[in-house]
């Protein structure tokens, strides 16, 4: 058991992401157990009038953190300083505790709208890594990037894990932990999602996400957002608090939102999880 509880993360405990379809509820009757929330900044960047005042009320209710969209850090197209701008002047106006981005590219001549899969190779670690500081040295701070899902690994000549660990060490940023993907890819690429749990740098670990998905297939996995965490999610996400620590963790969730009460029933499950690793480690520390 590796314990990470004196890594200083940005938020802490059971977060919820924000969808404007949320927001009436989340104004009118602000749940327990949201101790932080999350935004794609894209969707806010310069968001005025009535909208921008009530999404700045909630920054200042509660702690948040961002995840890009369109970043597109793995594009052959230049890197959008112009972008990286804007991002930087959002964070800094909402005091933004994290930024995180995809580990994948959505632009070339334009905007593809899906997330499409850098090859796992050496040249495209450098390359990534590369852009990936030019970031952090223009928003002046360490950014997270996610081990994202993915259907197809075109140009593979590493495996993922090392792909993700080689990035995270030569750009020398932090991860965001997405289990669902662990999960999602598990599937759909054959391999032990436990064991590729196990080999991720637990120093390197910003936040975490957690999220539902859909079956197309016996073999074939498509990561949704928009349906409840099943069991081996949640089994995973248990196993990397074992591993990891009392990690912040974030529920997504895109579309097909039920109740608010459904919803945060899955929020208290992440929060109930944490519990049962901080006990654990109590009665440990208080047995030694």
């Amino acid at each position: 058991m590796q314990n990470k509880q004196t890594r200083s993360y940005p938020v802490s405990g059971s977060g919820l992401g924000l969808r404007r379809d949320l927001l009436d509820e989340l104004e009118s009757d602000f749940p327990q157990g949201i101790d932080f929330m999350e935004v794609a900044p894209e969707n806010w960047i310069g968001m005025g009038g009535k909208l921008g005042k009530r999404f700045h009320a909630l920054t200042e209710k509660i702690p948040f953190v961002t995840h890009g969209l369109s970043l597109s850090i793995g594009s052959p197209a230049p890197l959008d300083e112009k972008f990286v701008t804007e991002v930087k002047q959002f964070l800094d106006k909402y005091n933004i505790r994290c930024y995180s981005e995809h580990l994948s590219y959505c632009s070339d001549q334009g905007h593809l709208y899906d997330l499409m899969p850098i090859p796992f190779t050496d040249e495209a670690v450098h390359y990534v890594a590369d852009r990936i500081k030019r970031v952090q040295d223009i928003l002046e701070r360490t950014i997270a990037i996610e081990n994202v899902s993915y259907y197809a690994a075109p140009g593979k000549e590493i495996d993922e894990i090392n792909f993700i660990k080689n990035i995270l060490e030569e750009a020398d940023c932090d991860l965001l932990l997405d289990v669902n993907n662990i999960y999602v890819n598990s599937v759909n690429h054959h391999y032990d999602p436990i064991k590729f749990l196990q080999a991720l740098p637990c120093e390197r670990v910003a936040y975490c996400h957690v999220a539902g998905h859909y079956n197309e297939a016996e073999d074939l996995i498509v990561d949704t957002h928009g349906a409840d965490v099943i069991d081996p999610v949640w089994d995973i996400l248990d196993k990397a608090y074992e591993l990891f620590g009392n990690m912040p963790t974030l529920l997504e969730r895109d579309f097909n939102f039920p109740p608010m009460n459904e919803l945060m029933q899955e929020v208290h499950t992440i929060r109930n999880l944490q519990k049962k690793w901080d006990n654990q480690r109590e009665f440990v520390a208080q047995a030694s």
